[in-house]
């Protein structure tokens, strides 16, 4: 079995991706650094090498003295050895530009929480 080479990308507690790819743009197998800003969100639009992440955030408006909720949608680029699915939820790190719009690649795929089964019965919820 061939080790594959990971770089070391500076953020503690993210694990690198199982497969390996030569993709000069990944943070992990490239010369992409990861600097500044960190996003967890939903990829809702899928493309060849790029991905649109979705996410919420609360912002206070002080005149109703109430919380609005933003929509923000970032444009990331999919390195091929994480290959981020429509539906997914990941991790986006902030970098230099990498074209017009994309300044964010995709570090990690979350594990999904809707796949999980729960069953109640007499003793309450199991896994």
């Amino acid at each position: 079995m061939e080790k594959v080479y990971v770089k070391n990308i500076g953020i503690s507690g993210i694990e690198p991706p199982k497969d390996s790819c030569n993709d000069k743009k990944c943070a992990w197998h490239g010369k992409i650094r990861i600097h500044g800003r960190i996003f967890k969100g939903k990829v809702i639009e899928a493309k060849h090498k790029h991905v649109l992440v979705e996410f919420y955030r609360y912002v206070y408006i002080p005149k109703y003295e109430r919380y609005e909720v933003r929509r923000t949608r970032i444009k990331a680029h999919n390195p091929p050895c994480i290959n981020a699915k429509e539906g997914d939820t990941v991790l986006i790190g902030e970098t230099r530009p990498l074209s017009k719009t994309i300044h964010f690649v995709v570090i990690q795929k979350l594990p999904s929480v809707t796949g999980a089964i729960v069953e109640k019965d007499s003793e309450g919820l199991k896994q």
